[in-house]
């Protein structure tokens, strides 16, 4: 298990770019943009994840721990 390194309003607002993010892939994908909306598609994926799981690599190499907030 690994340790939770995300928390309070980062959670939120990774969860929160999720969403909108998730929002801009569907509308990317259906006017054809294929790219943009699987760019889109992985970061929704990803920032949901983070929120999730309340853990960002990212925030372990540079040391970040936003739990205490």
């Amino acid at each position: 298990m690994v340790d939770k390194n995300v928390g309070g309003r980062d959670r939120l607002a990774r969860a929160l770019l999720a969403a909108l993010l998730t929002v801009a892939a569907i509308r990317s994908l259906r006017q054809g943009r294929r790219t943009v909306g699987m760019l889109a598609s992985i970061s929704a994926l990803g920032f949901g994840i983070n929120a999730v799981t309340c853990f960002c690599g990212l925030n372990r190499a540079l040391g970040i721990d936003t739990t205490e907030e």
